[in-house]
């Protein structure tokens, strides 16, 4: 069906009807997907569409996908005993309004490309869609932590939830076993309800149980000046000088130690983001327990970096997962996440770190290195085809999920959690924080602008719904202007999210010193979330509302 071919709809109620005709009454007033037009699997590369066999149920050989009812969600189950089960596709016959505008979410973080389109053929949305139509809103997702990678898309008069199932390059091996898919949610916007709160509501209602911090998280982190060439002293004299600028002692800071501090592999002496063993720190930082104290006696609480993933130089060769495209260069070895040997080492690790007694974890890469790519390159395919790992009968989405709680288990509640390069829909309920973009920059305000400013403006909604979002650092360094660094500080300082400063020690004057004081005193304490008013026409806003004022930034 072409385009012009679509149901024309009135502004008034095109969002109403269009969710009219997908959904029923579900609970408490709420909506439910009704069954849809058509359901399709992948299998040996091929999509096969199913027949209906009743019930809300279809099959295709012994492959059968049920459908059930639950608490307002729409549940996908499928069983597939003998045929390896690459994915599940849903579809929706729909129309929707000519002008409309649609906005998806990224598989893990956002890397600038965040934006309200108004094309949505041939359009991937991880996760969830919103759909504006000048008057209303509408909202399709799945609930957080399901078991396949899902994305919704729109096209040939369809709405479309693909549920991919991949085991590494593979189609998973079921067996007996049926995997619950996803649970499918809808929701309507109110009356009066623009689209930033709508979205920031049904993130709320994607996620039952999030895991958020008992009070507001600020503080520092050093990787943005010292990039991995770091150590004990810089360490503490940085802690120092950044700790006397608190004054709300009721909510300490922290200060996390990025990468750099733990033993380097022999194969790459000096390269602070690939390391043989983070249990043990380098000779740049010798007692991590002293570090930890330090820290606190500059008034901190100790955080750190570390790759799960990492295997070492002489690692065992059937503990390394498979070497594919961009996961094949020898002297960067990586665990096989689905062997349960693998997943107690990492958990080990932790019990160092709470022997030293730091308070926050930012583990990372483990989407790169389990797919051997980075979300990005995600366009037609989460990993490169034709692999498996040790485990081929469980997911893709379950071999992260048994990462992410194998180091929420191992750290227990003593230790907030940030995941960075881990997927956002997966991380929900798990960890404390969430690194929600690319990386910012002490050195290119290009890379702050894009991926700093674009990131936060359009994953805001997901900030106390998921997790808190963390929108990366401030690169406070003498290689970017103050005049720029100053106001990507007041946004985060006053967005209600996470705020932290990787602050070079020549770069702090006085008036740094004024600017950071202030901006940790707002961070340290609970504040309304930060709204682009802006963000439906540019991927860059530069009018906020910030505590109940309008905002305007300059980000050329």
């Amino acid at each position: 069906m072409q385009r012009k071919q679509f149901i024309r709809l009135s502004a008034g109620t095109a969002a109403a009807l269009m969710l009219g005709r997908l959904t029923v009454a579900g609970q408490a007033g709420g909506k439910r997907m009704n069954e849809p037009d058509e359901v399709w699997a992948q299998t040996g590369n091929q999509w096969m569409k199913l027949e209906s066999s009743g019930s809300a149920s279809f099959s295709y050989r012994d492959l059968v996908v049920n459908l059930r009812d639950n608490a307002g969600t729409k549940s996908v189950f499928v069983q597939s005993p003998t045929l390896a089960l690459q994915g599940v596709r849903l579809r929706w016959k729909h129309g929707f309004k000519d002008g409309s505008k649609f906005l998806g979410d990224q598989w893990e973080r956002s890397y600038g490309d965040l934006a309200w389109k108004t094309k949505p053929e041939g359009v991937k949305n991880p996760w969830y869609l919103v759909i504006d139509d000048g008057s209303n809103v509408a909202c399709f997702g799945v609930k957080t932590g399901c078991n396949s990678i899902c994305y919704w898309q729109l096209s040939d008069g369809f709405l479309e939830l693909t549920m991919d199932t991949h085991s590494g390059g593979n189609g998973v091996q079921l067996g007996q076993r049926s995997l619950h898919t996803a649970d499918i949610i809808t929701m309507k916007g109110n009356d009066g309800e623009n689209a930033f709160q709508a979205d920031q509501r049904f993130c709320k209602m994607m996620c039952d149980k999030p895991r958020l911090p008992k009070q507001p998280v600020y503080g520092i982190n050093d990787w943005y000046f010292a990039y991995g060439n770091n150590s004990f002293e810089l360490i503490r004299k940085t802690t120092m000088m950044m700790g006397e600028l608190v004054t709300d002692h009721s909510n300490k800071p922290f200060s996390v130690i990025d990468a750099g501090w733990a033993t380097y592999s022999p194969l790459l002496p000096g390269d602070g983001g690939w390391n043989d063993d983070f249990s043990r720190p380098n000779e740049k930082f010798g007692d991590m327990k002293r570090m930890a104290d330090e820290i606190k006696k500059a008034g901190m609480r100790p955080g750190l970096w570390m790759r799960p993933l990492c295997a070492k130089h002489d690692e065992k060769s059937n503990l390394l997962a498979p070497r594919i495209p961009g996961r094949d260069d020898p002297k960067y070895p990586t665990l096989d996440p689905t062997i349960p040997e693998n997943l107690a080492r990492v958990k080990r690790n932790f019990d160092f770190y709470k022997r030293w007694g730091y308070e926050m974890v930012k583990h990372d890469f483990s989407t790169y290195d389990i797919a051997g790519r980075w979300g990005m390159q995600m366009k037609d395919s989460f990993t490169a085809p034709g692999w498996s790992y040790h485990n081929n009968s469980i997911t893709n989405a379950e071999i992260m999920l048994q990462l992410y709680r194998a180091i929420r288990e191992a750290a227990g509640d003593n230790i907030y959690l940030i995941g960075c390069n881990t997927m956002s829909h997966l991380s929900a309920g798990i960890f404390e924080l969430c690194r929600i973009g690319d990386d910012t920059s002490g050195k290119e305000w290009e890379r702050t602008r894009k991926f700093g400013v674009n990131t936060l403006a359009f994953r805001l909604p997901q900030h106390d719904a998921f997790y808190a979002a963390d929108g990366d650092c401030v690169g406070l360094t003498t290689d970017i202007a103050w005049s720029r660094n100053k106001q990507w500080l007041q946004l985060l300082a006053e967005s209600g999210a996470p705020l932290f400063i990787s602050a070079q020690p020549e770069a702090m004057g006085q008036v740094q010193k004024d600017a950071v004081k202030v901006a940790f005193l707002q961070a340290a304490k609970p504040q309304p979330l930060g709204e682009p008013l802006d963000w439906m026409n540019t991927q860059v806003p530069a009018r906020w509302k910030l505590n109940n004022r309008e905002v305007t930034f300059d980000w050329s």
